[in-house]
């Protein structure tokens, strides 16, 4: 089986499929950089439940869970076969970590899963499924659930954790090329820092000892799942950045591999 990475990316505001610019670039040639995985699981910022759930459904259907965007997003889809097996399998191993699991017979693709897949897998031919975040759990509960899923990555399983590196959203710009205020930069730079030096005390205690960490996430769930796709790279693990750029002010763009 192929040694894929656990990865985590910043997916942006809705519109990042109908936008150009450099992470649309980089997400367009992400398919280059690893073997082509044969199933792919997304741990979304844009599903909570407690316990944790993964969807069983055989063909998600697209979720537009977004209001006020161009028309055009609400008639994209990506549909992709979903992953009841993968599915399956990720219940057997969250159980035998001791972490209750539950099934969702219909869960469909929401945006946190679907505008990065559409830009690097568009053809829409690898199944996929969704495993939820808990909302009110914290960076230890989700690093622990990547480690539970670790075994998938020598499975031919991308394990792809999707959020944002930086999320205010009431610092959104008008403009999606709009520079990133200086608070967001820190922030960001502190990120890439503590991930290149392997500091993964600092990176789990980040809401007390990052530089403007409540500014850049006044709600914790666009960034808990770069903690699933750490515990997932393993115990020896060692971050690689990817991308960096920035959209709309106040978004990060930076995106991780873990292995």
């Amino acid at each position: 089986m192929n040694n894929l990475p656990a990865i985590f990316l910043s997916h942006g505001a809705p519109d990042l499929p109908i936008r150009e610019g450099a992470v649309t670039n980089f997400l367009r040639s992400l398919h280059q950089q690893f073997p082509q995985p044969k199933a792919i699981l997304v741990i979304s910022a844009h599903w909570h439940s407690d316990p944790p759930m993964v969807s069983t459904a055989r063909q998600p259907k697209t979720i537009h869970d977004f209001s006020g965007f161009p028309e055009a997003l609400y008639h994209l889809s990506y549909p992709a076969p979903g992953a009841p097996d993968l599915a399956e399998r990720v219940v057997t191993l969250l159980t035998q970590a001791g972490i209750a699991c539950d099934t969702h017979p219909s869960r469909g693709l929401d945006h946190g899963t679907w505008t990065p897949l559409i830009l690097a897998y568009p053809a829409a031919d690898i199944p996929v499924t969704q495993l939820s975040i808990q909302y009110h759990r914290d960076s230890f509960h989700h690093w622990e659930l990547g480690q539970a899923l670790e075994p998938l990555r020598h499975e031919g399983v991308l394990i792809m954790g999707s959020g944002s590196a930086t999320h205010n959203l009431y610092a959104f710009g008008e403009r999606y090329d709009a520079l990133p205020p200086l608070w967001v930069q820190q922030f960001d730079e502190w990120l890439a820092e503590t991930i290149e030096q392997r500091n993964w005390n600092a990176l789990m205690q980040y809401r007390e000892v990052a530089p403007y960490a409540q500014e850049n996430h006044p709600t914790e769930e666009h960034l808990l799942p770069l903690f699933v796709a750490l515990g997932a790279g393993g115990v020896d693990v060692r971050g690689i950045q990817l991308h960096r750029s920035y959209t709309y002010s106040a978004f990060s763009m930076a995106a991780y591999a873990f292995m």
